[in-house]
């Protein structure tokens, strides 16, 4: 009913909660190890295959 596999969903989701760590005013480093990622390249790819701008941009609007 999303719209899209479990593995994009997982993803999804993953980067929410990943980006309502960065909103708290965490370091990437730290968001990207919390939240699940890989390290803070592996967060940053997501960002921008998922939303389309980088993490700055994402987080300042």
């Amino acid at each position: 009913a999303f719209g899209y596999g479990p593995k994009t969903l997982g993803r999804v989701l993953r980067l929410d909660r990943a980006l309502d760590l960065a909103r708290g005013g965490l370091p990437a480093a730290r968001v990207a190890a919390d939240a699940g990622y890989a390290d803070q390249a592996h967060f940053a790819r997501d960002v921008k295959a998922l939303a389309g701008v980088p993490l700055r941009t994402l987080l300042s609007g």
